[in-house]
């Protein structure tokens, strides 16, 4: 029996065989405009599993059996056709370059769609429209490009964590960033530094590794990441070796920069003059007074005798400086059918504006995609960085070389001895630069393994494992001439933190299309993903010299700690897509999370969406419209979450103390078993059109989110030993609309196109504890309160100057009707909001024959910042601080009108925070214009080039804003989450120039 089975199967195989082989087609696929073949391309028998790949030469042969009488031939980027055999042995076909982009392929979560298929809300950032641009980071290439996505540079420092908030910011305590997912692996984007001002980990990946940033915005397109979805989901896809020759590519550039503005500050004549007359007015010198002379003051007060000397130090141009940018790279890919492969690296040298401040990464990557067979793909990247940071100190710190505006003009930099003077009213920190350094070094692996395996021609399972491994050591040493470590004999820091990610995907995907209406794809999968931190932290103090810096040479080993967490998610998810008629569009997701971070009552979530879409111009009355070519209405609505709450914030915890030298324990932390992720609904419209064969395209959109369950302290009985306890008690609500328009304007020989996006968002805290406002009060003004936006600026209303006698004056009450000399008097009321009633970018695209010019402008409107640096550097001579050039303007004589008060000495006659410091912060931001030039074939082919392109670039080339900072584009971070909008010695953005050239073989 089994015999005659065996027979009977192998039979059937070897017909199966002899019938698949009955005829064999083969041809060459080329390019329909350039006439140059294409490798790669795939070739698919229709109603048969049979399917075929070109060569690196085009070149395509495929067995099939004699009732198959088509072929099908599709590649990414070009109209997929399909060719009758006719009895033909040799079919060669061109394909036609994809004429809209709404056949282009955008990556989603776990899979792919067809961009005129999507219903759900997305950005999508093509890196090779900035190939010319340096970007220091990756994501900095959403700015001004992408709508709905506000992306804040916040500081000119290297190195420094960008702003990034999708769709206005849905949390108060957890993260407001989105989650990264790098080819298909979420990775850690949190700081893992010490610093006030948060290093970015996504600074060690290089742009030129990217090939498209896709931004997930509403609920149907990030519900597939549950519980990490809330502040959208940005996808970035490295590049992949494509099928055909080896190509080798170099590029080069270099270029300098400055900052893109520079405090004007009183030079010693003028800071004489002020500071005499707030001393006058104080009544500390003249008849009958303290000082018969301001020598006497100054030398009193500061115990300096320079108030006599002729110095004249322009103190702002220590702090700021030249800076420079150079980059290298270099990058092979290639392959065939079967294997494609990349290899890349860079050296990228970024020396700052601010001095002291440097950023140097070294990158490498190696890709490798393979089909072992019809029915197997598998593939991997591995990525090295490493970045070597030289940091300056954060905005608050004296040590900060922004502060360094703050000294007197009359003071010197440097001695008669040509040391850096260090007897000035405060700390000259460039000792800090001379006798000390500050450095961190990052080194960080990113890797990834893929299968893919065809079960059956519309069954496809993928299996993903991904590792982020990131190694993190900051060193400090401060020696014996600085302020910090000049008291201690030397002093020395060293911290040293590891984070290790672990990642693995599994999807199984059904596609299939019935009877050519019908087309179905259906995905579900699970993920698990782990994490670990820790880290080691010692410092030492008196050092035999400053020789000696490592803390093995100190004295005292001063302090030491160390510390370890990890947190886990597991993850199963589904996917539906239905489209019927190719116009009728249907989509559905679920996920469940479960996560060691939430409470053990609330292990688990769940998380729905759906979203429906009707492509208007598939239908009869419109197909083949001459002016409305595509016009698609769609809609979602679902629920995502916030998972950032900490690895241990739900659970009650205890840590190591010292009693006497006897060992104990005291209570740390006290958990809330009920703890869970932030809950966010969302609701999505959108209208997508083109218009005159998509020569005219664009978006428009509607979102209202509301965030639940934020995370909060609630006051509780001090009983326990604590007074707060963390819990979800919070609401907030966003609300917007976003426009995107992209025009043709010329396609002949000389070709223009543009691209503008608009995006408004209005954001209110609805629900806070007991509706209690949070309010810290002192120099910073951003509050939280119920029925306001988030962050917005509340304290006193500044009204000016009394003309009689050069008070300050501010107003008694909201009503702005009457004003009151006594600050504290005057009551506390809205006095500005951070938040910008609209931000976008406008972009033009040039190029004749050769020659190419891109422009690209972004914009801020409607949003306030607080100076709070204004405090101490516009207070008319309340103090030694320096002053900006505007107090010269000051109150003088009766009659005088003017929005600065008498110069009163230690009065603070007009100085304390108010609306004096809030200032209009829109602006409009020329940020990249790139001119090239690429060589004719012609001229390159002699020197054994494929490609050759010289291009100069500049960043941040002009920004118009009423903003007097240094620059409207900042946000400090150390004072707080909610003080958004706020300004403290804070770096502007750099102005940058560079040149460079890119060479292909």
């Amino acid at each position: 029996m089994k015999s005659k089975l065996l027979f009977f199967i192998t039979f059937c195989l070897l017909h199966f065989v002899a019938t698949a082989q009955d005829q064999t087609i083969s041809g060459t696929v080329t390019d329909a405009v350039t006439n140059q073949p294409i490798a790669g391309v795939t070739i698919r028998a229709v109603g048969s599993s049979s399917a075929a790949q070109s060569d690196a030469n085009g070149n395509y042969e495929i067995g099939l059996s004699s009732n198959i009488k088509a072929l099908y031939f599709t590649f990414v980027g070009y109209t997929t056709q399909q060719v009758s055999i006719n009895n033909r042995s040799k079919i060669d076909i061109q394909l036609v370059s994809t004429a809209s982009d709404l056949d282009e392929i955008v990556v989603v979560g776990y899979g792919t769609q067809m961009k005129k298929d999507m219903t759900g809300s997305f950005s999508n950032i093509k890196m090779s429209d900035l190939e010319d641009v340096p970007l220091q980071t990756v994501e900095s290439a959403l700015q001004g490009r992408a709508p709905g996505v506000f992306v804040n540079t916040s500081s000119g420092k290297l190195g420094q964590a960008l702003q990034i908030r999708v769709r206005g910011i849905s949390s108060i305590t957890a993260s407001s960033q989105p989650l990264y997912v790098i080819d298909g692996v979420p990775v850690i984007s949190t700081a893992m530094g010490t610093y006030d001002e948060p290093d970015n980990p996504l600074s060690a990946i290089s742009p030129d590794d990217i090939e498209t940033l896709d931004v997930l915005k509403d609920a149907a397109a990030t519900a597939i990441y549950g519980a990490r979805g809330s502040n959208g989901v940005v996808l970035i896809t490295t590049k992949k070796g494509k099928a055909g020759r080896t190509k080798i590519d170099l590029g080069y550039f270099n270029g300098f920069s400055d900052p893109t503005k520079k405090g004007e500050f009183l030079n010693a004549s003028q800071y004489k003059e002020l500071l005499t007359a707030a001393v006058t007015n104080a009544g500390y010198i003249g008849v009958n007074a303290d000082y018969p002379s301001m020598s006497e003051f100054w030398a009193d007060w500061t115990g300096t005798e320079d108030w006599d000397k002729n110095y004249n130090s322009n103190w702002v141009d220590e702090g700021l400086r030249r800076g420079g940018n150079q980059q290298v790279s270099l990058s092979i890919s290639g392959g065939d059918a079967k294997t494609r492969f990349v290899a890349s690296g860079s050296y990228n040298d970024n020396k700052g504006i601010i001095v002291g401040n440097r950023f140097v990464r070294t990158s490498g990557r190696l890709g490798f995609d393979h089909s072992a067979n019809s029915w197997l793909d598998v593939g991997g990247t591995m990525n090295i960085n490493k970045i070597d940071n030289y940091r300056v100190s954060s905005d608050n710190a004296f040590s900060n070389p922004l502060q360094l505006n703050a000294l007197p003009p009359i003071q010197p930099i440097r001695d008669e001895n040509g040391e850096l003077y260090n007897y000035t009213v405060y700390y000259n920190n460039l000792i800090d630069l001379e006798n000390g350094k500050n450095l961190s070094n990052t080194y960080r692996t990113f890797a990834t393994v893929y299968g893919n395996a065809k079960i059956t021609p519309d069954l496809v399972f993928r299996t993903e494992y991904g590792m982020d491994f990131q190694n993190l050591e900051e060193e400090i040493y401060l020696g014996s001439r600085t302020q910090d470590g000049g008291d201690v004999g030397g002093y020395s820091w060293n911290y040293q933190a590891r984070s290790i990610n672990f990642n693995t995907n599994n999807t199984l995907t059904y596609t299939k299309t019935f009877n050519d209406i019908h087309n179905i794809t259906a995905m579900a999968g699970m993920a698990y993903q782990e994490g670990q931190f820790r880290y080691n932290m010692a410092e030492g103090k008196s050092f035999p010299s400053d020789l000696f810096t490592k803390i093995t040479s100190a004295a005292i080993k001063s302090d030491a700690s160390s510390s370890e967490s990890r947190f886990s998610f597991l993850s199963y998810f589904a996917r539906a897509n239905y489209k019927l008629k190719n116009r009728y569009l249907f989509e559905a997701t679920f996920r469940i999370d479960g996560s060691s971070r939430f409470g053990r009552d609330s292990q688990y979530g769940t998380f729905p969406a759906a979203s429906v879409g009707w492509v208007v111009s598939e239908e009869e009355f419109l197909k083949g419209n001459p002016t409305l070519s595509f016009l698609k209405l769609r809609a979602s609505y679902g629920n995502t979450g916030n998972a950032e709450i900490g690895n241990f914030a739900s659970r009650t915890l205890y840590t190591g103390a010292n009693y006497a030298g006897i060992p104990g324990t005291v209570p740390l932390n006290l958990g809330d078993g009920e703890l869970t992720w932030e809950n966010t609904a969302a609701s999505n419209y959108g209208i997508d059109f083109g218009l005159f064969n998509d020569r005219l395209s664009g978006t428009v959109e509607a979102y209202f989110k509301k965030t639940t369950d934020l995370l909060l302290n609630v006051p509780i009985e001090s009983t326990s030993g604590f007074t707060t306890i963390l819990t979800n008690v919070g609401d907030m609500s966003n609300k917007g609309m976003e426009f995107t328009l992209n025009s043709k304007n010329f396609v002949g020989e000389f070709k223009w196109s543009t691209s503008f996006n608009l995006s408004f968002n209005k954001n209110k805290i609805l629900k806070l504890v007991d509706g209690q406002p949070i309010y810290p009060g002192g120099r910073y003004l951003g509050r939280l309160e119920e029925g306001m936006p988030y962050g917005f600026f509340y304290g006193k209303a500044y009204a000016g100057v009394d003309t009689e006698n050069g008070d300050a004056l501010y107003y008694l009450d909201d009503t702005k009707t009457t004003t009151t000399n006594s600050y504290s008097e005057a009551a506390d009321q809205f006095i500005g909001d951070p938040n910008p009633k609209f931000y976008g970018g406008f972009g033009n695209t040039f190029s004749y024959k050769a020659f190419d010019l891109a422009i690209q402008t972004q914009f801020v409107y409607g949003n306030d910042i607080y100076n709070a640096a204004g405090g101490f550097q516009s207070t008319n001579g309340d103090y030694f601080d320096n002053q900006t050039l505007d107090q010269m303007d000051y109150w003088k004589n009766p009659g005088d009108v003017t929005m600065i008060p008498q110069p009163r000495f230690d009065e603070a006659n007009g100085t304390r925070p108010s609306s004096r410091y809030v200032q209009d912060g829109s602006y409009f931001r020329i940020k990249n214009v790139v001119l090239g030039y690429n060589l004719p074939n012609s001229i390159a082919s002699k020197a054994y080039m494929q490609s050759a392109r010289v291009y100069v670039s500049a960043t941040n080339l002009l920004t118009f804003t009423k903003y007097n900072g240094y620059d409207p584009e900042i946000n400090t971070t150390f004072a707080g989450a909610y003080q958004l909008g706020t300004d403290f010695y804070t770096a502007p953005q750099p102005r940058m120039v560079t040149f460079g050239i890119n060479i292909g073989f």
